[in-house]
Protein backbone atom coordinates (compact mmCIF):
# COMPACT_ATOMS: atom_id res chain seq x y z
CA UNK A 1 0.00 0.00 0.00
CA UNK A 2 1.58 3.54 -1.04
CA UNK A 3 1.75 6.24 1.55
CA UNK A 4 1.26 9.51 0.75
CA UNK A 5 0.85 12.41 3.54
CA UNK A 6 1.22 16.63 2.62
CA UNK A 7 1.38 19.55 5.04
CA UNK A 8 1.09 22.81 4.33
CA UNK A 9 3.05 25.42 6.82
CA UNK A 10 2.90 29.41 6.09
CA UNK A 11 6.11 31.55 7.24
CA UNK A 12 5.89 34.00 10.00
CA UNK A 13 6.58 37.59 8.06
CA UNK A 14 10.06 38.19 9.84
CA UNK A 15 11.68 42.12 9.95
CA UNK A 16 13.28 41.24 6.91
CA UNK A 17 9.71 41.48 5.30
CA UNK A 18 8.29 44.24 7.11
CA UNK A 19 11.27 46.38 6.08
CA UNK A 20 10.76 45.40 2.77
CA UNK A 21 7.05 46.06 2.93
CA UNK A 22 7.71 49.39 4.44
CA UNK A 23 10.17 50.57 1.91
CA UNK A 24 7.85 49.31 -0.80
CA UNK A 25 5.74 51.53 0.26
CA UNK A 26 7.78 54.13 0.90
CA UNK A 27 9.26 53.95 -2.58
CA UNK A 28 6.11 53.83 -4.24
CA UNK A 29 4.85 57.09 -2.39
CA UNK A 30 7.98 59.15 -3.40
CA UNK A 31 7.73 57.75 -6.79
CA UNK A 32 3.56 59.13 -6.84
CA UNK A 33 5.72 62.49 -5.86
CA UNK A 34 7.49 62.67 -8.47
CA UNK A 35 5.25 61.83 -11.11
CA UNK A 36 3.36 64.34 -9.83
CA UNK A 37 5.86 67.29 -10.02
CA UNK A 38 7.54 66.29 -13.84
CA UNK A 39 5.46 68.35 -15.96
CA UNK A 40 5.82 65.78 -18.75
CA UNK A 41 5.00 63.00 -16.96
CA UNK A 42 2.07 63.91 -15.95
CA UNK A 43 0.09 63.43 -18.99
CA UNK A 44 1.08 59.53 -18.03
CA UNK A 45 -0.08 60.01 -14.97
CA UNK A 46 -3.06 57.44 -14.63
CA UNK A 47 -0.66 54.80 -16.29
CA UNK A 48 2.49 55.38 -14.16
CA UNK A 49 -0.22 55.42 -10.98
CA UNK A 50 -1.65 51.74 -12.18
CA UNK A 51 2.22 50.58 -12.95
CA UNK A 52 3.34 51.93 -9.52
CA UNK A 53 0.63 50.23 -7.41
CA UNK A 54 0.67 47.20 -9.60
CA UNK A 55 4.33 46.82 -8.52
CA UNK A 56 3.80 47.50 -5.43
CA UNK A 57 1.07 45.19 -4.32
CA UNK A 58 3.19 42.36 -6.03
CA UNK A 59 6.22 42.85 -4.34
CA UNK A 60 4.04 43.28 -1.34
CA UNK A 61 2.32 40.40 -1.96
CA UNK A 62 5.18 37.64 -2.59
CA UNK A 63 6.28 38.14 0.98
CA UNK A 64 3.74 35.43 1.74
CA UNK A 65 5.42 32.85 1.57
CA UNK A 66 4.15 28.81 2.51
CA UNK A 67 5.46 25.58 2.23
CA UNK A 68 3.92 22.28 1.50
CA UNK A 69 5.33 18.74 2.71
CA UNK A 70 4.76 15.79 0.30
CA UNK A 71 5.88 12.47 1.78
CA UNK A 72 5.38 9.40 -0.73
CA UNK A 73 7.01 5.86 -0.07
CA UNK A 74 9.59 7.47 2.57
CA UNK A 75 10.62 10.09 -0.14
CA UNK A 76 9.96 13.93 1.12
CA UNK A 77 9.66 16.76 -1.30
CA UNK A 78 9.40 20.23 -0.18
CA UNK A 79 7.77 23.16 -2.10
CA UNK A 80 7.94 26.54 -1.87
CA UNK A 81 4.60 28.28 -2.66
CA UNK A 82 4.99 31.87 -2.96
CA UNK A 83 1.99 34.33 -2.73
CA UNK A 84 -0.19 31.37 -3.17
CA UNK A 85 -0.10 31.34 -6.79
CA UNK A 86 4.06 30.47 -7.97
CA UNK A 87 5.44 26.82 -6.84
CA UNK A 88 8.82 25.87 -6.70
CA UNK A 89 10.33 22.43 -5.54
CA UNK A 90 13.12 23.40 -3.10
CA UNK A 91 13.97 19.60 -1.41
CA UNK A 92 13.41 16.45 -2.98
CA UNK A 93 14.77 13.35 -1.33
CA UNK A 94 14.74 10.00 0.18
CA UNK A 95 14.73 9.27 3.18
CA UNK A 96 17.04 5.87 3.26
CA UNK A 97 19.64 8.82 2.22
CA UNK A 98 18.86 10.65 5.58
CA UNK A 99 21.65 10.61 8.04
CA UNK A 100 19.43 11.66 10.85
CA UNK A 101 15.86 13.04 11.06
CA UNK A 102 15.31 14.48 14.32
CA UNK A 103 13.44 17.10 16.61
CA UNK A 104 15.60 20.53 17.41
CA UNK A 105 14.90 19.64 20.92
CA UNK A 106 15.83 15.98 21.46
CA UNK A 107 19.35 16.57 22.02
CA UNK A 108 20.67 15.26 18.90
CA UNK A 109 21.21 18.85 17.21
CA UNK A 110 24.93 19.45 18.28
CA UNK A 111 27.88 21.56 16.69
CA UNK A 112 28.50 18.82 13.89
CA UNK A 113 25.92 20.37 12.36
CA UNK A 114 26.77 23.37 12.92
CA UNK A 115 29.47 23.76 10.07
CA UNK A 116 27.00 22.87 7.60
CA UNK A 117 26.44 26.03 4.96
CA UNK A 118 24.02 24.54 2.86
CA UNK A 119 20.44 24.51 4.55
CA UNK A 120 16.79 24.89 3.88
CA UNK A 121 14.63 26.52 6.75
CA UNK A 122 11.07 25.55 5.26
CA UNK A 123 9.34 26.27 8.83
CA UNK A 124 6.96 28.99 10.10
CA UNK A 125 9.64 30.00 12.35
CA UNK A 126 12.72 28.43 13.79
CA UNK A 127 11.74 29.24 17.24
CA UNK A 128 8.70 26.77 17.12
CA UNK A 129 9.18 23.74 19.28
CA UNK A 130 7.84 21.26 16.64
CA UNK A 131 11.04 22.22 14.03
CA UNK A 132 12.46 18.98 12.91
CA UNK A 133 16.12 18.82 11.23
CA UNK A 134 16.91 16.26 8.43
CA UNK A 135 20.67 15.96 7.60
CA UNK A 136 21.43 14.53 4.34
CA UNK A 137 23.97 14.85 1.39
CA UNK A 138 22.61 16.52 -1.41
CA UNK A 139 24.46 17.51 -4.67
CA UNK A 140 28.07 16.38 -3.34
CA UNK A 141 27.51 17.99 -0.19
CA UNK A 142 26.16 18.12 3.05
CA UNK A 143 22.67 19.77 3.49
CA UNK A 144 20.63 20.61 6.68
CA UNK A 145 16.95 20.70 6.31
CA UNK A 146 14.53 22.38 8.97
CA UNK A 147 10.70 21.21 8.62
CA UNK A 148 7.47 20.45 10.65
CA UNK A 149 6.33 17.47 9.71
CA UNK A 150 2.96 16.10 10.56
CA UNK A 151 3.52 13.09 13.22
CA UNK A 152 2.19 10.48 10.70
CA UNK A 153 5.04 11.69 8.30
CA UNK A 154 7.57 11.21 11.08
CA UNK A 155 5.89 7.63 11.90
CA UNK A 156 6.51 6.77 8.22
CA UNK A 157 10.21 7.40 8.38
CA UNK A 158 10.74 5.32 11.06
CA UNK A 159 9.35 2.87 9.21
CA UNK A 160 12.09 3.11 6.65
CA UNK A 161 14.87 4.20 8.84
CA UNK A 162 13.96 3.45 12.58
CA UNK A 163 17.56 3.81 14.18
CA UNK A 164 18.00 7.27 12.23
CA UNK A 165 14.68 9.03 13.69
CA UNK A 166 15.02 11.03 17.02
CA UNK A 167 12.00 12.81 18.52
Amino acid sequence: MDIFMEKIVKRRKSAVDSIIIAGTIVIGLVLIMIVGSVSFLQTFMPVLLVAIGYLGYMLIRNRNVEYEYIVTNGDLDIDMIIAQRKRKRVFSGSCKDFEIVAKMTSGEYNQSYEGIKKRLSAVTSMESNEVYFISTVKDGEKMLVFFEPHPKMIESFKKYIPRKVFE
